[in-house]
């Protein structure tokens, strides 16, 4: 139940946000600014939130009240400075904490981190396509809200009174491992930001990637379930590195290139929950930290051609190498924690 109206509350919160991106604030001037200050509290603070989180361990309090900030930064006549500190501190947050909840919820499985994440890509363009939306976005959101905080209080009154407490499953960190990740995660971002595609014109195109986006991050989740990380890996990033450096001009290759880049999103955050299977919040706000610094630099990287083709190759392997790497780490130190395909494998 949670999962559900976590993912309908995760594509509200991110169209939310787009959509007083590109709304109020794109029209009050000096975007630039306000743009990269969206963006840094929204993504980079989310490790430090992180941290917070999984010391307070509230999901079912901090994701409600998350939506419901997001959605006042859309609906309040407030200065456009207080709108994106309230809507990036409000996406930080729900990110955190609604992706903390799923992975504790997940029962060890990379399927329902899938079901959560991919929401937000069509969130963001439903926000940018149409931002006079952001009215009716913020009219469903708040009844969500509602809901979920209504499930979390019978269930913290549940496990109060059966004295249900979560589950310590310490484990000593492969610290080296969990760097690696994430520095893929920023790198991965550099190739995939210095490539243009040109066919991207319009609602309709825009709308097409978008869809290959969710339906990557939704199936990757399952692919890591059924065939483990290494195989998922193994099976999608090459291709997505060959489709997206050499056919970004085409429409049908790049959403195919898309498609396989995207299922190795949710298995990158759940080999860092893994990684550190007490800290949740730490685990999946790393990722998202890392992720904005890595689109920056590749947006600011003047390449073209053969050197883009050749930056985009060496980002996505060094990515395949670090999910390989850290499955094995992983494998070896937690081994019943990982799917039993690649326990067999």
């Amino acid at each position: 139940m949670f999962l559900l109206f976590d993912a309908i509350a995760h594509l509200l919160v991110d169209a939310l946000c787009a959509a007083t991106v590109f709304g109020p604030v794109r029209a009050a001037g000096e975007f630039g600014t306000l743009m990269l200050l969206y963006n840094t509290l929204a993504f980079s603070t989310q490790c430090i939130v992180g941290i917070a989180a999984d010391r307070i361990r509230r999901h079912g309090l901090a994701v409600p009240l998350s939506i419901l900030v997001t959605a006042a930064g859309f609906i309040l006549p407030l200065p456009r400075l207080w709108r994106i500190v309230l809507i990036g501190c409000g996406n930080s947050v729900f990110h955190v904490a609604g992706g903390s909840r799923t992975l504790e919820k997940s029962g060890g499985r990379a399927g329902p981190l899938g079901v959560f994440v991919a929401p937000g890509a069509i969130g963001v363009t439903l926000g940018t396509l149409w931002p006079d939306a952001g009215v009716v976005f913020a009219a469903l959101a708040v009844p969500v809200a509602v809901l979920l905080a209504v499930l979390s209080a019978r269930e913290a009154k549940s496990a109060e009174d059966h004295e249900i407490h979560p589950a310590k499953r310490s484990v000593k960190t492969p610290i080296f491992a969990v760097i690696l990740l994430t520095v893929a995660v920023a790198v991965r971002a550099v190739g995939g930001s210095v490539v243009s595609f040109p066919w991207k014109t319009g609602a309709a195109a825009a709308s097409i990637l978008t869809f290959a986006v969710y339906a990557g991050k939704t199936a990757g989740g399952f692919v890591c379930d059924r065939i483990g990380p290494r195989k998922s890996a193994i099976l999608s990033v090459p291709a997505a590195a060959l489709l997206i450096a050499f056919c970004a001009a085409w429409m049908l290759p790049s959403l195919a290139g898309q498609f396989a880049l995207n299922l190795t999103m949710p298995v990158t955050l759940w080999l860092l929950y893994r990684a550190m299977p007490d800290s949740p919040g730490f685990a999946f706000g790393l990722a998202a930290s890392a992720l904005w610094p890595g689109t920056i630099a590749g947006m600011l990287i003047p390449l073209t051609g053969s050197a883009a083709c050749a930056l985009t190759l060496a980002s996505f392997l060094f990515g395949l190498g670090a999910i390989l790497y850290a499955s094995g780490i992983i494998k070896r130190g937690e081994g019943d924690l990982l799917p039993e395909k690649e326990n067999a494998a």
